[in-house]
């Protein structure tokens, strides 16, 4: 054989491995695409849908029951919260709809885009004069045009922290282990956002995001040895917040003894702790609250949990806590038996978001932990942070649809 023969034959090879090459590529999309269409249309998981569609109702009612006293008194109609609240609820479950059907690796593409804009959005909240920005007791933490429309960029952050670190941490999977690929780039992304939300200040929903991120890193895969270092930055920043800035000092001495100054910086939680208590075990019937009558602030938004326990007692409320711990199971339970790591980071972490939102708020609310300033979620008036949950739901519901199948 000449060496032109051979050349020629080694041509014909290479020609022959590569038609191969990409048959068997055109295959494998094909078949990742039949996948993925029939994963789409599986079943989606009815406890969790059900679960959701109950807390949201009860949670109407209740925003209803509490709120129509403050809602004739400043805006003449006793309605106003309750209808506004529900036409967010009703736009909240069509995107819930709308998204539970969509194949969630699709998240993919806009991970990026939500993280990034929520940090840009973030920043516009804290420019000085900006004409958009809008302050309410002493933070500046929503944007919009006077009571037309209002949005806190805070509630894009958290989807976006969620969404960012659930597809990245997804793909780098042994690179956790490493301090410049699992630590750093995530730390940075956190303090950035920790800064902007403290400017407002917003204590709350930094300990959400902060939180949130930190068990999205540790479900992802780093060390162990890395998780006490955290807790010292945490502990420190803390320090800083809270000492040093004296952002939330009073907030700590009317929490250890709100009866000192139970007229002024105390009233709020004496108020909680009237309504809490008036209660009783089974509550002075729907409806009938009485601290609701402009004794008790915030009593349709923070609050509204002090509500709950006076007008349905430690029964109703119990029931309603119980509602919520079924919810958190359920959605750890999806992300246990997720397609891909992606879909379980993702269901991880928005069902950490709803666990840590509600546990903070009640222990608020009893007086267990500091007032920070946080929502009950499905039930504290806000519009925009309730389509945004139904939405997150909504993600949920689609990984839900492509969960592995049981063993036969």
């Amino acid at each position: 054989m000449t060496r032109e023969q051979w050349q020629r034959k080694q041509r014909r090879e290479r020609e022959r491995q590569r038609r191969e090459q990409e048959k068997a590529h055109r295959e494998h999309i094909r078949q990742l695409r039949k996948e993925s269409y029939e994963a789409a249309r599986g079943p989606l998981d009815l406890p969790f849908l059900v679960l959701v569609l109950v807390l949201t109702a009860i949670g109407l009612v209740m925003l209803f029951s509490a709120s129509f006293p403050s809602a004739y008194y400043i805006n003449n109609d006793p309605t106003h919260y309750f209808v506004r609240q529900g036409i967010f609820a009703v736009g909240g479950l069509v995107a819930m709809a709308v998204i539970g059907k969509i194949n969630y690796q699709r998240f993919r593409g806009v991970a990026k885009l939500a993280l990034y804009g929520s940090i840009v959005l973030l920043v516009l909240v804290i420019i000085p004069g900006n004409p958009l920005s809008i302050t309410r007791n002493n933070a500046t933490r929503w944007l919009g045009v006077g009571d037309l429309f209002t949005f806190q960029p805070s509630e894009l952050a958290k989807l976006g922290v969620v969404l960012y670190f659930s597809d990245d941490i997804s793909r780098k999977k042994d690179k956790m282990q490493t301090f410049r690929q699992g630590i750093l780039p995530y730390v940075v992304i956190l303090g950035v956002i920790a800064l902007l939300m403290m400017l407002e200040p917003h204590l709350s929903g930094t300990v959400l995001i902060l939180g949130v991120g930190a068990v999205l890193m540790l479900v992802g895969g780093i060390p162990w040895k890395w998780v006490g270092g955290v807790l010292a930055l945490a502990a420190i920043g803390a320090y800083l917040v809270l000492g040093v800035m004296g952002y939330g000092h009073s907030r700590l001495s009317m929490w250890m003894d709100p009866w000192q100054d139970a007229r002024n910086e105390g009233y709020q939680m004496v108020q909680s702790y009237l309504a809490i208590g008036s209660g009783g075990l089974l509550g002075v019937g729907l409806g009938k609250s009485r601290q609701k009558y402009l004794y008790l602030p915030e009593e349709h938004n923070d609050f509204i949990f002090a509500v709950v326990c006076e007008e349905l007692g430690l029964v109703g409320a119990t029931l309603i806590m119980m509602l919520f711990a079924a919810l958190i199971l359920r959605g750890y339970w999806i992300a246990l038996n997720a397609r891909d790591r992606f879909g379980s980071l993702l269901v991880v972490g928005i069902t950490t978001l709803i666990a840590l939102q509600t546990i903070l708020n009640i222990a608020v609310v009893t007086g267990t932990v500091p007032a920070t300033g946080i929502s009950l979620p499905f039930f504290s008036y806000g519009g925009t942070a309730l389509m945004i949950q139904l939405a997150e739901m909504g993600v949920v519901l689609s990984v839900s649809r492509q969960m592995k199948a049981p063993p036969s």
